[in-house]
């Protein structure tokens, strides 16, 4: 092989390395079809330690249940210091509905439960599609 061969055979391997890289970077995530929004309002009294341990727990489910697409949550925000039914939103995304069920069943959602339903006054759990 000369030397003018060489240099194009490492052209269009470096052409084809690049052309992976960008394909891997820009190629499209799983996409969420169905979404879960799960509200839960505290008893009164619960100290911020046990709310911050409830969102750190529910927010690590993501990393242990493969079904979720995505997840975020947030302290309800209240208008003009008005009393809100519900303290925090968690709001999570799915391709399915059975992935979303295989979640509810899973036996880490299920401990997160265990483990957090002490201090939960009430909780609202509402399913949806979402839209294109």
């Amino acid at each position: 092989m000369n030397a003018k061969s060489k240099g194009y055979t490492i052209i269009v391997v470096l052409m084809c390395a690049f052309a992976l890289t960008i394909y891997g970077a820009y190629s499209p995530a799983r996409k969420a079809q169905k979404q879960q929004i799960v509200c839960i309002k505290f008893k009164k009294g619960v100290e911020n330690a046990a709310v911050e341990q409830h969102m750190n727990g529910f927010a690590g489910l993501k990393h242990e249940i493969p079904q979720i697409v995505g997840y975020t949550s947030g302290k309800t925000i209240r208008p003009n210091q008005a009393v809100s039914e519900y303290d925090v939103v968690h709001y999570l995304t799915f391709q399915t509905e059975a992935d979303m069920h295989i979640f509810e069943q899973s036996a880490a959602y299920k401990e997160f439960i265990a483990q957090n339903k002490g201090v939960w006054e009430n909780t609202l759990t509402v399913n949806a599609d979402i839209r294109p």
